[in-house]
């Protein structure tokens, strides 16, 4: 995935540093669950928390039995993502606040294919965090502070392996009429969103929606090549 091009050194390290660091979204996601069973605070049936165990167990379980999923199978990525994350995962809210105020200008229909694309573009990071998956990989679950109520919170880990420097993956979460789910990730202070709110503007404008849909399906083709 190329980065747009940015005016200012601070940024284009930032960027970059985020597109080398987003393939953790997967590991952590993944191995999260290594973690969780000897976090030092129970988490409560229903809460973020728990909610992010549950999809790393299963989606770990699932890497363990399938050696295409641990190849990086384009494919059989998708079809994991879908079976064991996509319901966890608001991916239409990602979708819509990353395109800003262009998702109001698109269709419904170019609103429904912008989210099949934009989904598949992130599954394309997935694939190189899967083989970076490793038993010696920890994660630990920070603390976290949020009202009773709270609807909208910020799940925190840091990503441990035997050699290199710790990463931060933070995930933003909301609650609605069906539970938790998970919308927006930090990689290394960068979040998800918002890096790509800065690429899809630049595209939209360029091309239009429509412009950007193809960019990305092109893209997305490739990859399954």
């Amino acid at each position: 995935m190329r980065l747009p091009m940015v005016c200012l050194d601070k940024q284009v390290i930032a960027l970059s540093t985020f597109r080398r660091g987003f393939g953790w979204l997967a590991a952590s996601l993944l191995a999260l669950a290594m973690a969780c069973a000897g976090a030092a605070h129970a988490q409560a049936p229903g809460s973020p928390e728990a909610l992010v165990k549950k999809v790393t167990d299963d989606v770990l379980n699932a890497i363990k039995s399938d050696p295409a999923v641990q190849s990086g199978n384009p494919r059989r990525l998708l079809q994991l993502v879908d079976e064991k994350i996509l319901p966890y995962v608001n991916f239409e809210k990602t979708t819509r606040l990353a395109a800003g105020r262009y998702w109001r200008q698109a269709t419904p229909e170019q609103q429904q294919a912008l989210v099949k694309e934009f989904r598949t573009t992130l599954v394309r990071t997935y694939s190189g965090a899967v083989s970076a998956v490793k038993q010696q990989t920890a994660v630990e679950l920070l603390p976290s502070r949020y009202p009773a109520d709270a609807t909208d919170v910020v799940v925190r880990t840091v990503i441990k392996q035997p050699s290199g420097d710790p990463v931060p993956v933070d995930y933003r979460m909301e609650k609605d009429g069906q539970g938790w789910k998970i919308y927006d990730v930090n990689v290394l202070g960068v979040w998800l969103i918002e890096n790509y709110r800065n690429q899809f503007s630049q595209q939209i404008s360029q091309g239009g929606i429509d412009g950007l849909i193809k960019s990305l399906a092109e893209r997305n083709r490739q990859f399954e090549n």
